[in-house]
């Protein structure tokens, strides 16, 4: 069933006395600055122009007469290969350091799509350089493949724990498919990911020892040092400085936790200065509830309102055992926040309208997005079953105060109704002037990946789709 465009005001639901009875939205946040994509591309110039000087100083150093057989050819392309390996694990951790800098200039989503191009890129690296180098070595000093590996585990420093780098990243990169991914617990992925900072360390001492052009003193040795130093400095203030001010400066705390549904909650968390906290409707924080049996779990969860400089609201569908847990915080619990992050904001709109597409709980981070948006936004909001559409009562207030076009579609995928809404012609009939707005995506990667092609086949240019994507 397909509700139609609704423009009713209506109370909010999830309040109670503890925020004296006033609404989720009671005040009407400034629409935000464009931020537009010169700091993106500067960031990926410069990644590039890293990679060619990582390379350079090889060819630079290797005469041309000296690749005449095919054993130093193939060392050759094994050490290329070891060299970019070794840059790509850098810019692998970098992206993973969470500076505040970087979630600014290309955001949470795009961090999280580059570090997956990124990862392939890298383990195919590593393999080909492990590869080459063995079989080359194999070639000059006429062993078998078995021996020499023997050898350079025997005779080359530090080559141990080379190879224990190279097996910690076939595992990383097999637990990172997406089928691989969705059968873990989060927690256990998680760690598992973590551990790609330890190949940094394992790498390290192999690549300085062993290295052509690392282990001589000199001013390529000393580029790459400062590499390292320069990454493991983002990554201090990223993890650690960054989110110890934060939480130092704000005390956040929990002051209430508001049943939406039978599998739905929000937590309201109050705490210090919040009129400074630096937040966009669409972002999310990374949360850690200070509390037994959940002190120890890190989980990415969008704030549903948008700053209001009193408290701060993030609405969670509950799913499994720490989401199960959170309906039992008491008032008054400490909680340990990283971020803001994220570019599924207002501030990175391309165009001046937007249509929102939101399936189940994926309204959480819209919901905060439309008091940000300029006036005259759309949203399509999929549910299955009328009970699953959430905070509607917060939608309709909004429909009428930021002149907001709201349908609720309602009811199976394989239905007629939600199969012709979702389709180009469906989404031309609602919104003529589709391919001129941005369009905003959050949902089940079903709902995702169906809206995506059909976009794209709508003509919607790709620049103007935004997608929410969580946790790197």
């Amino acid at each position: 069933m397909t509700y139609p465009p609704t423009h009713a005001s209506g109370r909010r639901t999830g309040t109670s006395s503890r925020h004296g009875g006033r609404q989720a939205v009671d005040v009407r946040p400034q629409v935000p600055p464009r931020r537009g994509p010169g700091g993106r591309r500067v960031l990926a110039a410069l990644l590039v122009v890293g990679l060619l000087a990582s390379v350079l100083p090889w060819w630079l150093d290797t005469p041309a007469g000296s690749l005449k057989t095919s054993a130093a050819t193939v060392t050759a392309a094994g050490r290329i290969t070891g060299l970019i390996a070794g840059y790509l694990l850098l810019v692998q951790v970098l992206m993973m350091s969470r500076l505040p800098v970087l979630e600014r200039w290309i955001g949470g989503e795009n961090i999280a799509r580059w570090h997956r191009d990124v990862g392939a890129t890298l383990l195919v690296a590593v393999l080909a350089h492990a590869s080459l180098i063995l079989v080359g070595y194999a070639d000059l000093e006429n062993n078998s493949v078995l021996t020499e590996a023997g050898v350079l585990l025997r005779d080359y420093e530090y080559m141990v724990s080379a190879f224990a780098a190279a097996g910690l990243l076939v595992v990383i990169g097999f637990t990172s498919v997406r089928a691989v991914r969705t059968a873990l617990p989060y927690e256990v992925w998680h760690v598992l990911h973590l551990s790609s900072y330890l190949v940094l360390l394992l790498g390290f001492a192999h690549q300085f020892s062993n290295g052509a052009q690392l282990f001589r003193p000199g001013p390529v040795r000393t580029m790459w040092i400062a590499m390292y130093v320069l990454v493991v400095v983002a990554l201090l203030w990223g993890r650690v400085l960054a989110p110890l001010r934060l939480n130092l400066r704000h005390r956040l705390r929990v002051a209430d936790v508001v049943a939406e549904s039978p599998d739905t909650i929000s937590v309201y968390l109050t705490g210090d200065r919040l009129d400074r906290l630096e937040l966009l409707g669409g972002q999310y924080f990374r949360w850690r509830f200070l509390t037994p049996g959940m002190w120890w779990q890190s989980h990415p969860f969008s704030v549903s309102a948008a700053a209001n400089g009193r408290w701060v609201r993030l609405t969670v569908k509950v799913v499994g055992a720490h989401t199960r847990d959170l309906r039992d915080l008491d008032p008054g619990t400490r909680v340990w926040a990283e971020g803001p992050s994220g570019t599924f904001t207002a501030a990175h709109r391309v165009r001046e309208r937007a249509l929102l597409i939101a399936g189940g709980s994926g309204i959480t981070p819209i919901r905060a997005m439309l008091e940000e948006l300029p006036p005259g936004a759309a949203l399509i909001y999929r549910a299955s079953t009328p009970a699953d559409v959430l905070l509607h009562r917060e939608l309709d207030w909004l429909a009428q105060a930021r002149d907001v076009r709201i349908w609720y579609v309602v009811g199976s995928r394989h239905d007629p109704g939600p199969r012709e809404v979702l389709s180009p012609d469906g989404l031309r009939r609602l919104v003529p002037d589709l391919v001129r707005r941005d369009v905003y995506l959050c949902g089940p990667p079903g709902l995702v990946e169906q809206s995506l092609t059909v976009l794209r086949r709508a003509g919607v240019p790709r620049r103007q789709i935004h997608l929410a994507t969580f946790e790197l």
